[in-house]
């Protein structure tokens, strides 16, 4: 189990900044260590010390700076949750860490299997603490663990105050008195069960007709509904009772809190949750909530049914992680499919200027998801199918782009062939003017040849002449 980073620690040790007047005083960490360190050689004789012994059994931290850090954070917690827990006058309670690696034998003696986890040994009860890590939620919860299994109901004001508890799983049961082997029954059945299931009983006649309950018999009460589920086949041995409540564990609707926010995300169906998002303090929230509730009592016979309500009130640090992880906006109600091991969800399309969805309408959504008409995978289906969309368009547009790249080439080749004829054409013609110059040169010293030799037969003649004039002489 992963713990969130809570800084509730930092906050206490400087409450006092901020309240200062007698009454108000948060405690502030004294700087004394009273967590204990256990390991082979000691954790016999620190546990046998205290009536009621809280172990946290965690991951060895090694080297990393910021595994570090957060020990130290969640270290802190612990020791201002022991500090409180040292006033208490009844009992003895103790803190204790158990590292995985370094104490593993101890951790298998004591039974201690998941890491990250905090454990309880109380009498002969071991008790597996799923909440957040926190000081204020960790001594809330040992409170309720040191409380008597069973809450009697001794008058029609408590009777009242029972009425008040909606947001847990509660039995009632109606006995002749505390000596009753039927009241030690449902006792010791109780004792499974705490404290994350509330039992109360009555041995009043009157506070028993307000309930409406008969002699021995026991209700059972789902979170946030009206009427309760009469356990069948009164008296009850113990192993009846606990095989009823393990069968009905589940609720139609439950809150997701601080001290129990591990234990119903990891109880999911089929590796999903249907996750209600609803201020329950905000008019819109309330609203929507209603429409909820009214939902799940008038199905709360379906046992593939299960909503988890989650106010963002209870978990302001976490409120900007589930917006970004889930890309909905938790300033107005919001419901949705969520599968548990990768977070993908699928929400129900609400406008903020619309009314809310009509308990009918709500109804038919959920028959949808129930059907797996609507799931998150197919959301992711879609988006597949949008990029393969995407990528015929690609190739579409590549294909086009090579038909215009091929057409350009052909006419360059085109172009470059008439070049090539044309170039051609023009030798030709070049290399017939030559061939004619050439000619008419030939014919021009042909002639100029011609003069010459006749100029120079006469020459010769002339010259003879003169010689036969000489020879006169």
């Amino acid at each position: 189990m992963k713990w969130n980073l809570v800084f509730l620690g930092f906050l206490l040790t400087f409450g006092q900044l901020s309240w200062g007047q007698k009454g108000m005083d948060f405690p502030e960490y004294d700087g004394k260590d009273r967590v204990h360190d256990l390991n082979a050689k000691n954790y016999k004789s620190v546990m046998k010390k205290y009536d009621v012994m809280v172990v946290y059994y965690h991951e060895h931290v090694g080297s990393s700076k910021a595994a570090q850090k957060q020990f130290q954070i969640e270290e802190l917690g612990l020791e201002l949750a022991a500090q409180v827990l040292e006033d208490l006058d009844d009992e003895d309670i103790g803190i204790g860490l158990l590292d995985e690696k370094k104490d593993s034998a101890v951790a298998k003696k004591l039974g201690l299997e998941e890491a990250d986890s905090v454990y309880i040994f109380v009498e002969d009860e071991v008790i597996e603490y799923d909440g957040e890590l926190a000081a204020d939620t960790l001594v809330e919860f040992i409170y309720d663990v040191i409380e008597d299994p069973v809450e009697i109901i001794d008058n029609m004001r408590e009777m009242r105050g029972f009425h008040n508890i909606e947001e847990d799983i509660k039995l009632v049961g109606f006995f002749k008195s505390e000596k009753s082997e039927h009241y030690h029954a449902f006792e010791d059945a109780a004792e499974e069960f705490h404290p994350h299931i509330k039992f109360f009983a009555t041995f009043s006649s009157k506070v028993a007709k307000s309930l409406d309950l008969k002699l021995n018999e026991v209700d059972f009460y789902e979170p946030f509904m009206d009427d309760p589920i009469v356990i069948p086949g009164k008296p009850y041995s113990e192993e009846e009772l606990v095989e009823f409540i393990e069968d009905n564990d589940r609720p139609t609707l439950r809150k997701m809190m601080p001290h129990n926010m591990y234990e119903i995300w990891e109880d999911a169906l089929d590796g999903e949750h249907i996750i209600v998002f609803a201020e329950e303090g905000d008019p819109d929230g309330y609203e929507f909530l209603d429409i909820v509730k009214e939902v799940a009592e008038d199905n709360t016979d379906n046992p593939d049914l299960s909503i988890v309500w989650i106010d963002p009130d209870d978990f302001p640090l976490l409120v900007p992680y589930w917006e970004k992880t889930f890309d909905i906006d938790l300033s107005s109600p919001q419901i949705g499919v969520v599968e548990v091991d990768d977070a993908e969800s699928i929400w129900l399309e609400m406008d903020d200027d619309d009314d809310m969805p009509t308990a009918k309408e709500l109804e038919d959504w959920l028959e949808d998801v129930l059907e797996d008409k609507i799931d998150p995978d197919d959301d992711d289906d879609d988006d597949d199918d949008d990029d393969d969309d995407d990528d015929d368009d690609d190739d579409d547009d590549d294909d086009d782009d090579d038909d215009d790249d091929d057409d350009d080439d052909d006419d360059d080749d085109d172009d470059d062939d008439d070049d090539d004829d044309d170039d051609d054409d023009d030798d030709d013609d070049d290399d017939d003017d030559d061939d004619d110059d050439d000619d008419d040169d030939d014919d021009d010293d042909d002639d100029d040849d011609d003069d010459d030799d006749d100029d120079d037969d006469d020459d010769d003649d002339d010259d003879d002449d003169d010689d036969d004039d000489d020879d006169d002489y």
